[in-house]
């Protein structure tokens, strides 16, 4: 199978941006899956629901309150493009945070839950030892929610590798700037000549998913012997 040069730059635009939305959302998701997890607070309920609200939203209707703020002309988008040089919108940075938003329910689910079955004595007989809640956090409690934040991960990597309804709103397709890989195969489905094309792409994809999925297994049960080890 042998891949076109315009091929090749959108699966590698794919890889870097499905990357950035893991980096961008990992540290976000885990404060708020610890929030989640461990805090009780008057608007809880609602931080529960806005998490999830990308999962039940059309693709398209996020794209467009994307566009709505982080657009050139909008708002906040208008004042970060003039003031500190960020622009989002029509730019592979705008695909990662596209990705990275719908992604986010499929990243803070399983690192919650791993929050969820942690052993507070655990956490206890370190705060008794004299650590301090940031080292305890640090020592303790996120090495035991390891294995979901990998799980967590991986479905944030493999969502954001196939995300297709809010990029293209947000960022449209262009050509070795936003085309990831499922934009590239809706393009060359687009096309009358498009079908081999977007067959080799699909195997593309599907390979990559399965390379991610297998890996987070790997490192989650690798996680999880340390984590009974050190038990």
């Amino acid at each position: 199978m042998t891949l076109t040069p315009e091929e090749w730059t959108a699966i590698r635009l794919s890889l870097a941006v499905a990357s950035m939305a893991t980096l961008l959302a990992l540290p976000v998701a885990i404060g708020v899956a610890y929030a989640l997890s461990r805090w009780r607070f008057p608007l809880r309920t609602l931080l529960d629901a806005l998490v999830h609200l990308p999962l039940v939203l059309p693709p398209v209707v996020t794209g467009i309150i994307l566009l709505s703020l982080l657009g050139r002309r909008a708002p906040v988008g208008g004042f970060l493009a003039e003031y500190l040089g960020l622009s989002f919108s029509f730019r592979w940075t705008g695909a990662a945070l596209a990705a990275a938003v719908m992604a986010f329910p499929l990243l803070v689910r399983p690192i919650r839950l791993a929050f969820d079955s942690i052993d507070r004595e655990l956490e206890s007989t370190a705060s008794t030892l004299g650590a301090s809640p940031p080292w305890r956090f640090a020592l303790v409690t996120l090495p035991l929610a390891l294995p979901g934040i990998l799980s967590g991960a991986v479905l944030c990597f493999a969502k954001a590798l196939g995300e297709f309804g809010a990029t293209i709103t947000f960022v449209s397709s262009i050509p070795g700037e936003t085309q990831t890989l499922s934009l590239a195969i809706y393009a060359a489905l687009q096309r009358p000549d498009g079908d081999a094309a977007a067959f080799r792409l699909t195997l593309v994809a599907v390979a990559i998913a399965m390379s991610a999925v297998l890996l987070s297994e790997i490192l989650a049960r690798r996680a999880r012997r340390q984590a009974a080890g050190g038990a």
